[in-house]
C-alpha cells in the first residue's frame, strides 16, 4: 500500500467515525508505516474467527450466510477482514465507539428517510379474486418480470463494459455480436419460460398405469436434460441469478417422483452452464471468460453425446428411469462442478485475473479428488492462455495489449515530457500501475516483479530501441508455481540489466549526477567566485528589475572562465528566479499534510519585494530517460539545497566585506571608539558561525552522503534501486542540513537575518564616517604648491560639498553618537547570542531524542572551546525542572 493510500484511508476512517481532536491522523499514519511490511508475511485462518463472530452476533445465521455468499464470489482479503472483525469484538472501547457511531448514523438516515418518504395507498377493488386466479396472476407476473429483468440487466452490463472498453481504446473498437443474437431466446439453448399449458385433470399423468408414467417421464426428462420443457416436468421462471427449479405434476406416483427429483439437478446444472456460456462468450466479458466458455462448451459435448445415446435407447424401448439414473450418475459430478464455477464467476462479476484466481483456488480445493481437480485444471489452463499471452508480451517486450482491461498491469495516459515541468507528476509510479483485483492468486507474490519487468523494457522501447528477452518461453499454467516463477525471474533480470546498462553507460547517469553536484551542491568553488563577482550588482536588484538574459550571459561567461568549462553538460545549466524565498518554499513543503497547511497556503503574500539574491536559483535540463531519475521532484530538492547554501555564501561575502571596510576605516580613527572592538568581535563570531555551518553542510553532510550514494549505485541491480539510493541521498542531505525541521529552520532564518542586518548597519556606519571625514577635508581652505585654488578647483569643491551634504541629509539617521553605536551593536550581540544558544539547544535535543547524531557535529564546531556549554547546561536544567513541575 502506498504512503498516499495510507494517508487517505486513515483520514477517511477518522472522518467516518467522527473522530475530532486528539493527535490527529499523523500519529496513526506514523504507527502504521513503522509496523507495515512490504509483503504479506502471514496468512490467517478464518475458521476460529468466524465462530467467534457468530457467537458474538445477534443473528449468527445471517452472518454465516453472508460469509458463504461472499466466499462464493471469491472476494479478496475476506479472511483477513473476518480475522480483524473478530479482534474488534475483544476490544470493549472500540466496540462502544462503533456502536455509538452506528446509532448516530442510523438516526441520521432515518430522519432523512422520514423527511423524504411518500405515503402510498393500495386502491380498493370492488370484486375479490379467487386463490386460483391469484396464483395464475402471480405466475404470469413472475414470468414477465424474470425474463425482462434478466434480459435488461445483461444488456445494461454489456453496454457498460462496451463503453468502458471503447473509452480506453477509442481508436480500436471491440467487436460485438449483432442484436438478433440476444433478441431470439430460442437460440440460447435454455428453457423458454412461459405460461404453462393447462392439463385436463382427467388426462393427468397420475391416472396412467405405473409403467406408462415411467415412460412418459423418461421422455419428459430427455427433453428437460436438453433445456426444453416437458409435459409433466416444467422449468420455473427465474429471478436474477437463482438456481433453476422445476414443477412436477403433483399426481405423479411417489416412487417415480423420487427418481425424477434425483435426475433434475443435472438439468438445473445444464441450465446454469448454458446461460453462463451464452452470456460470458460475448466479447464484452473479456478474453479469459471467452476462453473459459469455449472450454466448457468442449466439456458439454460429452454431456450432449450422453443424452443423445439415452434418446437412442429410449427409441428402442430399452431405457427406464433406473437405467437413466445409472447412466447419468458419472456426469452429475462434472455438471455440478461446472455449474458451481459458472455460478461463482457470475455472482462475483469476475473478469480476467479474478476469474483465474477463482479457478486456481477451486483447483487447489479439490486436492484429493482427482477427477474434480483434473477438470478444474483443464478449465484453468484453457482460461489462462489469453492472460498469459498478454503477460508474455509485457515481460518479454514491455508492451501491453489488453483491450478488455483484464491484465494486472494498467496503463495510464501520461506524458513523459511533463516530468521536467510538474513537481507532482509521478510518471514512474503512475504510468503503469497494478490493479489488485486483476492479479491471479498464483501470481500474487510475483506481481511487483511483473510490473517492474515490463516498465524497464518499456523505458528502453520509449527511447526507440526494440528489445526482446532472449530467454523468452511460452508461459503455461501449472500447479507447480516454480515453473513460471523461474521464467518471470529470468525476464526480470534481463530487463533490469538492459535498462541499468542503458542509463549508466550510454546515458552516463553518474556523470550527469556529478555535473549537477558541481553546480547545485557548489562543488566548483572557482566557478562560484567568478559567478558571484559578475552577478553581484545584478542580483542586488528587485526581481522585477532583473533582466534574465543578462544573468544567462553572465552565467555563460562564468562557466567559460572557470574549471566548469571542462564539464560536458554545462550547457544544460539554466537560471531560474523563484516566486518565494527559500525559507518560505521550505515551510510550504513541510506544511503539506499537517494542520498548518491551509493557513500557510491561504496566507496573504508578503508585500516585501524579493531581491534577486533571495529569488535566485539554478535549473537543469534533463531529457528522457534520465528524467526518470532526475525528475522535477529531485531537481526541486537540489534547488532547495542550493538556495540554502547560496544564501549562506552570500552572507559570508557580506561579512567579509564588513571586515574589508573595517580595515579601511582605521584611517578615520574608528578603532578608537568603544563600540568598534565589540562590533569587530561580533562580526568575527558571525563569520565563524556561517563558515562552520557551510563546512558542516558541505564536508560532513553532502560529501560523505554523496560517496555512499556513488558506492550504492555501483552495486545497484535495477533502476528502482537507483531511484531509491538517489532519493535517499537527497532526503538525508535535506534532513541533516536542517531543512526538514520547521523549528530549526525558523531559528536559522532569524540568525541569517540578524547577520545581514548587522552587515548593512556596519556598512552604513563606515560610510557615514567616511563621508564625515570627507566633509572635514573639503572645508579646509588652502592652496597648493602651485598657488591658491583656481576658480575651477573652487567650483569642483563646491559641487562635492553639495553632493556630500545631500548624502548626509539622506542618511542622517545613520549618524548617531558613540553611545548610540554602542547600544546598537550591543542589541545585535544580544539577539545573535540568544538565537545561537536557542539553535544549539534545539540541536542538542534533536540529536539526543531523535537520534540525529550528525547534527551534534554542529555543536562541537560552534562550541569548540566550551564557550556556550555552561549556558546550554543551565537551559537543560531549567527545561527539566519545568517538565517535572
Amino acid at each position: 500500500m502506498s504512503e498516499f493510500r495510507i494517508h487517505h484511508d486513515v483520514n477517511e476512517l477518522l472522518s467516518l467515525l467522527h473522530v475530532r481532536g486528539g493527535d490527529g491522523a499523523e500519529v496513526y499514519i506514523d504507527l502504521l508505516q513503522k509496523n507495515r511490511t512490504p509483503y504479506v508475511t502471514t496468512t490467517v485462518s478464518a475458521h476460529s474467527a468466524k465462530v467467534k463472530i457468530a457467537e458474538f452476533s445477534k443473528s449468527p445465521d445471517d452472518f454465516l450466510r453472508k460469509y458463504e455468499e461472499m466466499k462464493s464470489k471469491n472476494v479478496r482479503n475476506l479472511d483477513p477482514l473476518v480475522y480483524l472483525l473478530s479482534k474488534l469484538t475483544e476490544d470493549k472501547e472500540t466496540l462502544h465507539c462503533l456502536q455509538q457511531n452506528a446509532k448516530e448514523r442510523s438516526e441520521t438516515s432515518s430522519n432523512a428517510t422520514a423527511s423524504s418518504s411518500t405515503n402510498f395507498t393500495i386502491p380498493s377493488t370492488s370484486t375479490k379474486m379467487s386463490m386460483q386466479e391469484l396464483e395464475e396472476l402471480r405466475k404470469k407476473l413472475g414470468t414477465v418480470t424474470a425474463s425482462s429483468t434478466v434480459q435488461q440487466s445483461a444488456e445494461v452490463t454489456r453496454k457498460m463494459l462496451r463503453e468502458r472498453h471503447n473509452k480506453k481504446n477509442p481508436t480500436m473498437l471491440n467487436p460485438v455480436f449483432p442484436n438478433w443474437v440476444y433478441e431470439r431466446p430460442a437460440l440460447i439453448g435454455d428453457f423458454l419460460t412461459g405460461v404453462p399449458a393447462v392439463v385436463d385433470p382427467a388426462h393427468a399423468v397420475g391416472t396412467m398405469p405405473l409403467p406408462a408414467q415411467e415412460q412418459a417421464l423418461v421422455e419428459d426428462l430427455l427433453y428437460v436434460l436438453l433445456g426444453v420443457d416437458g409435459r409433466d416436468v416444467v422449468a420455473q421462471p427465474m429471478l436474477g441469478r437463482q438456481t433453476r427449479s422445476f414443477i412436477i405434476d403433483p399426481t405423479l406416483d411417489m416412487s417415480v417422483k423420487e427418481l425424477v427429483n434425483r435426475i433434475l439437478p443435472v438439468a438445473a446444472s445444464y441450465s446454469t452452464i448454458t446461460r453462463f456460456i451464452e452470456e460470458k462468450s460475448s466479447f464484452e466479458y473479456g478474453q479469459v471468460n471467452h476462453a473459459l466458455t469455449a472450454a466448457m462448451r468442449t466439456l458439454m459435448k460429452e454431456y450432449l453425446i450422453l443424452v443423445t445415446q439415452l434418446e437412442h435407447l429410449h427409441r428402442q424401448g430399452l431405457l427406464s428411469l433406473q437405467k437413466m439414473w445409472f447412466y447419468i450418475q458419472p456426469t452429475m459430478r462434472t455438471m455440478e462442478i461446472l455449474a458451481s464455477i459458472a455460478s461463482s464467476v457470475d455472482k462475483g462479476d469476475c473478469m480476467g485475473g479474478a476469474t483465474l484466481s477463482l479457478l486456481h483456488d477451486r483447483t487447489f480445493n479439490y486436492t484429493g479428488d482427482n477427477q474434480a481437480q483434473e477438470l478444474c485444471l483443464y478449465l484453468t489452463k484453457a482460461a489462462s492462455v489469453p492472460y498469459f499471452e498478454i503477460l508474455e508480451k509485457w515481460i518479454y517486450r514491455g508492451i501491453i495489449k489488453d483491450p478488455y482491461s483484464e491484465f494486472m498491469v494498467e496503463e495510464h495516459e501520461l506524458q513523459k515530457e511533463k516530468i521536467q515541468e510538474d513537481y507532482n507528476d509521478k510518471y514512474w509510479d503512475q504510468r503503469y500501475t497494478i490493479v489488485q483485483h486483476r492479479i491471479p492468486s498464483f501470481l500474487q507474490k510475483m506481481a511487483d516483479k511483473i510490473l517492474s519487468t515490463g516498465k524497464y523494457l518499456n523505458v528502453v522501447r520509449e527511447c526507440g530501441r526494440d528489445v526482446t528477452c532472449p530467454d523468452a518461453k511460452e508461459v503455461l499454467y501449472t500447479l507447480k508455481e516454480r515453473a513460471y516463477v523461474e521464467q518471470i525471474e529470468k525476464a526480470y533480470n534481463y530487463a533490469s540489466k538492459v535498462l541499468l546498462n542503458f542509463l549508466m553507460e550510454e546515458k552516463e547517469l553518474v556523470t550527469r549526477l556529478r555535473s549537477i553536484k558541481h553546480y547545485f551542491l557548489m562543488d566548483k568553488g572557482d566557478f562560484f567566485v567568478h559567478f558571484m563577482d559578475l552577478t553581484e550588482e545584478e542580483l542586488k536588484k528587485q526581481v522585477d528589475d532583473i533582466i534574465p538574459p543578462r544573468l544567462e550571459a553572465l552565467l555563460e561567461l562564468a562557466l567559460r572562465m572557470s574549471t566548469a568549462n571542462t564539464d560536458p553538460f554545462k550547457d544544460d545549466l539554466k537560471i531560474d528566479l523563484m516566486p518565494h524565498d527559500v525559507i518560505t518554499q521550505l515551510l510550504r513543503v513541510l506544511a503539506i499534510e499537517t494542520k498548518q497547511e491551509k493557513a500557510i497556503i491561504n496566507a496573504d503574500p508578503t508585500d516585501v519585494a524579493l531581491s534577486g539574491l533571495e529569488a535566485f536559483s539554478f535549473d537543469y535540463i534533463v531529457k528522457w530517460p534520465l528524467s526518470l531519475i532526475i525528475n522535477r521532484k529531485a531537481l526541486t530538492r537540489y534547488q532547495m539545497l542550493f538556495r540554502h547554501m547560496f544564501y549562506c555564501k552570500h552572507v559570508e561575502r557580506l561579512l567579509c566585506n564588513v571586515w574589508i571596510s573595517n580595515k579601511a576605516a582605521n584611517q578615520y580613527s574608528l578603532h578608537s571608539a568603544k563600540w568598534f572592538a565589540a562590533a569587530f568581535a561580533l562580526r568575527q563570531r558571525m563569520l565563524n558561525f556561517v563558515q562552520n555551518i557551510q563546512y558542516y553542510m558541505m564536508f560532513e553532510v553532502m560529501e560523505p552522503t554523496w560517496h555512499v550514494m556513488e558506492n550504492n549505485l555501483k552495486s545497484a541491480s535495477n533502476i528502482d534501486d537507483v531511484l531509491c539510493h538517489h532519493t535517499s541521498f537527497l532526503d538525508n542531505c535535506l534532513k541533516d542540513c536542517m531543512l526538514t525541521n520547521p523549528e530549526l529552520l525558523k531559528i536559522f532564518s532569524k540568525l541569517m537575518s540578524v547577520c545581514v542586518m548587522f552587515t548593512n548597519c556596519m556598512q552604513r556606519f563606515t560610510q557615514s564616517m567616511r563621508v564625515d571625514s570627507e566633509m572635514k577635508r573639503l572645508t579646509l581652505e588652502h592652496g597648493t604648491m602651485d598657488g591658491p585654488p583656481t576658480k575651477n578647483e573652487r567650483t569642483e569643491e563646491a559641487e562635492k560639498k553639495r553632493l556630500t551634504s545631500k548624502f548626509l541629509a539622506e542618511h542622517v539617521d545613520a549618524l548617531q553618537s558613540d553611545s548610540g553605536f554602542e547600544a546598537t551593536i550591543s542589541k545585535f550581540d544580544s539577539n545573535f547570542s540568544s538565537l545561537l544558544l536557542d539553535l544549539l539547544d534545539k540541536l542538542s535535543i534533536y540529536s539526543t531524542n531523535d537520534c540525529e547524531h550528525s547534527m551534534i557535529n554542529i555543536i562541537y564546531r560552534l562550541d569548540f572551546n566550551g564557550f556556550y556549554t555552561e549556558r546550554l547546561e543551565r537551559m537543560a536544567i531549567e527545561r527539566s525542572q519545568k517538565a517535572a513541575a
